[in-house]
This record gives C-alpha cells, sequence and structure tokens, in this order.
C-alpha cells in the first residue's frame, strides 16, 4: 500500500522528475567521456606517437568534468520539488491520524504519535531524497560507463555485465529481510517510546504505590526488544558486502585475469582496457557501493516508515465524547472515572452529578484535584475510563488561557457563531460581561485587535463576550475569570448565570465564585460532596476550612490566605 501510494506521488510530480532526468544527462555524459576519452588519448595519441592526439582527448575529458559539476548541482535544486511536498504531506497525514486517533480514545495521543511526527517524517524525507538521488546516479552512471565500454569492445560487457547484475540481484533479495528486521527495530523503538511516556506521566504514582521495580522490569523488556532488533538488523549487513563483492570487484578480478588473453587476441586494445578499468573503480564500483549501503538504510527506511505514517490510526469515532441529557438536565454524569494513562491514579473515580437547565454550579477544591479535568470531560474534551456523561447540545468550555486572534473585534466576538449576531447583539453581550470599556478603547467593532497588546485580563473578557454569544446551552468557565479582579468576576459570572436558556458551571479560584452559586461540589479526593454555600460547611471539612478563612463581604474586601496548609482563596 504504501508503495502504490508513492507511485501516485511520483506519477503527481512528472515535470520535476524529468528535469532530474533531464540534467543527470549531464553527468551520464561525464561517465562516457572519462574512460572512453582516456582508451582513445592511449591508442590513437600517446601509442602512436601524437601527443596533440592524446592530449586533446584527455582535454576533452578535463572539460566533462564541470560539465558534469553543473548539471549535479541543478540536480540537488530540482531535488527540493520533488522531497519537501512530500514532508509536507506525511506531516499533515500524521497530524490528521493523531487528531482522530486522540478523538476517538477520548484524550492525548501517545509517545508514538510524536516520534511519526518529530523523527519519523524527517526520516521519510531524508531517506526519499537520498534514495532518488543515489537511484538516480547510479542509473545514468550505469548507462554512461556500459555505453562506454560497448564503443571501446562490446566485449567487455560479457565481462561486466554478468557479476554486476548477479551484485544487483543478490542484495535485491536481501531486501525483504532487510525491510522486516527494520519494521522490527522501528516497532520496538515506538513500543519503548510509549512505555517511557506513559511511565514519566505516572511518576508519582509509581513512588506512591512502591512499584518501582515492576516499572522498571517493564522498560527494561522494552529496551531490552529495541536491543535484539538492532541486533537483527545489523547482521544483515553481511549481505550488503556480498552484494558489492560480486558486483563491484569481481568484475575488475576478471577484468585482470582476462585482459591479457584478449590483448593477445586482439578482441581488445590497451586503451580500450584501460578505460573499462577505468569505468570499474572509478564509475561502477562508487555508485554500486552508494546504491547498496542507501537501499539497504535509507531504502528500506522509507519503506517502513510509509507504511508505519500512512497506515490508518483507526476509525472515526462513531459516536461524540457526550451523549444527549435529558429533558430538564444540562449535565448528568453517572459514575466517572478518570485516569490520565492505564497505570495512573484515577483523577475522578465513581463521580456521580447532575446539574438541571438553568443552574449555577461552581467546583471548588485543591489545585490538582481533578477540577479542569471535570471541566473537560463535561465539554466532551475527554472521554471517561468508565462511567457516562451527558449534556444537554454542544457546551461551550472557556479556558484560563484566552484565544486572541489578529482581526477586528467583531470577527474575533463572532469566532463561535459566524456571521449571525447584529452588531446590537454584539454589543449587548460585551456590555453584560463588563467588555464594553475595552471594546470603546481599542475604537469599536471594526477596530482590529493585536493580541500582545492586550493584558491576561483583557483577553479572558474578549473570550467571556465570545462564550456569552455563542449558541451553547451549557457554558464551562475553567479559571476563565482568574485574571479579572472580583469585582470583574462577579459581573462576568453574573451574565452568564442570568443567560437566558443558559447554564453555568464555574471551575472557581476564588471563594467568593461559590458564594454566587446555587450550589456547589467539592472536589476533595477520595470524595465528592454536592450541596448548597450554607449546608456544606457542616458536610465538608475542607470546604468548611476555605469558607473559614474568609470574613463577611463587604464592598472593598479582598480575600486573605487560610489556614496553613491549605490553599488561598486566590488558588482553590
Amino acid at each position: 500500500m504504501p508503495e502504490t501510494r508513492l507511485r501516485t506521488y511520483l506519477r503527481g510530480r512528472a515535470g520535476v522528475i524529468g528535469m532530474l532526468s533531464a540534467w543527470s544527462v549531464l553527468e551520464a555524459g561525464q561517465t562516457f567521456l572519462m574512460g572512453y576519452a582516456l582508451a582513445k588519448a592511449l591508442d590513437d595519441g600517446f601509442l602512436r606517437g601524437r601527443q596533440g592526439t592524446g592530449l586533446w582527448w584527455l582535454a576533452l575529458a578535463a572539460v566533462s568534468v564541470p560539465v558534469g559539476a553543473y548539471g549535479t548541482a541543478r540536480v540537488f535544486r530540482a531535488l527540493a520539488g520533488l522531497v519537501e511536498p512530500l514532508r509536507d504531506l506525511l506531516v499533515r497525514r500524521v497530524v490528521r491520524g493523531g487528531l482522530r486517533a486522540a478523538v476517538a480514545r477520548g484524550r492525548a495521543g501517545d509517545s508514538s504519535v510524536v516520534s511519526r511526527l518529530t523523527h519519523q517524517v524527517e526520516i521519510a524525507r531524508d531517506a526519499f531524497g537520498g534514495l532518488v538521488l543515489v537511484l538516480r546516479s547510479f542509473v545514468f552512471t550505469a548507462a554512461g560507463a556500459l555505453a562506454g565500454m560497448c564503443a571501446l569492445a562490446p566485449v567487455l560487457l560479457l565481462i561486466v555485465v554478468p557479476p554486476l547484475a548477479a551484485g544487483i540481484a543478490l542484495f535485491a533479495l536481501a531486501l525483504r529481510p532487510l525491510a522486516r528486521r527494520q519494521h522490527r527495530f522501528l516497532a520496538a523503538d515506538e513500543a519503548l517510546a510509549e512505555e517511557l511516556g506513559a511511565l514519566a506521566g505516572a511518576l508519582r504514582d509509581v513512588t506512591a504505590c512502591g512499584a518501582e521495580e515492576p516499572m522498571a522490569a517493564r522498560a527494561d523488556a522494552r529496551t531490552d526488544a529495541e536491543l535484539r532488533a538492532t541486533r537483527s538488523l545489523a547482521r544483515w549487513g553481511v549481505a550488503r558486502a556480498a552484494a558489492l563483492a560480486v558486483g563491484g570487484q569481481f568484475p575488475v578480478v576478471l577484468l585482470l585475469v582476462g585482459g591479457p588473453w584478449l590483448l593477445s587476441t586482439g578482441r581488445i586494445t590497451p586503451g580500450a582496457l584501460l578505460g573499462a578499468l577505468t569505468y570499474l573503480t572509478q564509475s561502477l564500483q562508487p555508485a554500486l557501493q552508494n546504491l547498496v549501503h542507501t537501499l539497504s538504510a535509507a531504502g528500506t527506511r522509507l519503506g517502513v516508515v510509509m507504511a508505519r505514517i500512512t497506515s490508518d490510526p483507526g476509525p472515526s469515532p462513531a459516536a461524540p465524547s457526550v451523549q444527549p441529557a435529558p429533558m430538564g438536565r444540562a449535565l448528568e454524569l453517572h459514575g466517572v472515572t478518570f485516569a490520565y494513562g492505564p497505570a495512573a491514579e484515577p483523577v475522578l473515580r465513581d463521580l456521580d452529578l447532575t446539574v438541571e437547565a438553568g443552574e449555577h454550579l461552581a467546583v471548588v477544591g485543591p489545585s490538582g484535584i481533578g477540577k479542569s479535568t471535570l471541566a473537560a470531560l463535561a465539554a466532551g474534551l475527554l472521554r471517561p475510563d468508565r462511567g457516562s456523561v451527558a449534556t444537554a447540545g454542544r457546551p461551550a468550555l472557556v479556558p484560563q488561557e484566552a484565544y486572541v486572534f489578529h482581526g477586528s473585534v467583531a470577527e474575533n466576538l463572532r469566532y463561535l457563531c459566524g456571521d449571525g449576531p447584529s452588531d446590537a447583539a454584539v454589543l449587548a453581550a460585551v456590555r453584560a460581561v463588563g467588555a464594553a470599556r475595552l471594546v470603546e478603547r481599542v475604537g469599536g467593532l471594526a477596530a482590529e485587535f493585536d493580541p500582545a497588546t492586550l493584558s491576561a485580563g483583557e483577553r479572558q473578557l474578549v473570550a467571556l463576550a465570545r462564550t456569552y454569544l455563542a449558541p451553547a446551552a451549557l457554558v464551562v468557565l475553567d479559571e476563565a475569570t482568574c485574571h479579572l479582579d472580583p469585582a470583574a468576576e462577579a459581573v462576568a459570572e453574573a451574565a452568564f448565570a442570568g443567560r437566558p436558556g443558559g447554564t453555568l458551571v464555574v471551575i472557581a479560584h476564588r471563594i467568593s465564585s461559590a458564594r454566587r452559586a446555587g450550589r456547589v461540589l467539592v472536589l476533595d479526593g477520595a470524595r465528592a460532596v454536592c450541596g448548597t454555600h450554607d449546608d456544606l460547611p457542616a458536610r465538608s471539612p475542607l470546604y468548611r476550612d476555605l469558607v473559614g478563612g474568609w470574613s463577611a463581604p463587604g464592598p472593598a474586601q479582598l480575600p486573605h490566605p487560610v489556614t496553613a496548609g491549605l490553599h488561598p482563596p486566590g488558588d482553590l
């Protein structure tokens, strides 16, 4: 299958291949003249006492060198038109396949995708470029050398061609075993990268569970497998040496052994013998050596890497990561368990949660407890390992790092809903979330945004206004107001809570967000407790400690840190 795709790619670039071939003719001409001119200089010049004739042929051979070098330089320039589009094509293929696989699994891709993108694509690019150069060089060099021998004495072909063909055939028979061992090596390399990537992501859990020895044994097993694959690949280097001996060195031996008889019978001239030896040692042997080494390394790698890169990463997901919620409910989680990796400790375990349509829920808990993971699950960015997630329509997630692009203010604000909202609706959303002064300062809806000139809080205001306009029944704010002051945060949350037909889930970083919510979900590691701000202090020690660090709100009161050992209210 990869060979078919490669042939299709090459057919689409016949013009570039034609240009490469045209410039390669100069290289073949140089090869032809090097041996032929030397033979003629000897036979028609120096051996007959015609020094001028001999020097003229040598001068002709010397002139062919810069001409051939010019053709080679033009070949390298034309090669970019064949290699770089292939690299771009493979990068798009890997990224597209990695995204499809990640969506199908409901989580980020593993380290093997990174290996394909950063390592294997470059292997394919370099291998393909080297392969094109070497194959082209061998074909045109062999054509020039064999044509020169035929012009000098056709009998030379009977001595040179059979062992040359035998050496090429011997190497061709070894190519498939080499490709299989190259495939095993790359598979072992990917397996090792995936194992080490998963292990690095779960080091805390490995240490906490005292599983250092079994995890080290698994990593050692992957390392040993790659070592065995590497050694098996190296052993097949013997085939390359044999092919070079038969195809490149044996013809020279035959020519030296049979040369006296050929000369004595008049079948060849001294110049023809010298020319044939020149063709063999200066042209065919180096070209064959490059061909064997390149095909055995770059050629087999290209085939294997192309097979892995262009392989189907798996079917597209047949169903969305969240299911439709029952009537009247905006979000439902039943028995949801999620962990970042098969060996990692679950971040959420057997979580049940129901959020009614129009409700305002705040999620609080220490950093790293799973609040952002819950937000990603609710938005459909992650798939639970167990349990189910259901939402009313497509939710909108607003992360902490807001996205603003170069473009007009109106384009940024209408980003999630096209050109549908009128300017009046856009300005109403801007006023609702408290971004009116920002829009007025930059020059209105038609003004251009430069993200670099906006503060983090201003970018968050843009994202909030954009999401307010979006047709999403459920909005999840994942610390999306952390760069706003408490008063601006209160305005934004009130706007989303009062949004007609809208449901709001806030990943809180201040306890004031929990005070404003109708219900509060407290994530506390081993368990999750859900209730109101008034009843939770009696049911959740963590929430009681968090609230206890705050005095009654005043008109200009700022939060202060809570009891030592707990996160301050500004970093729940």
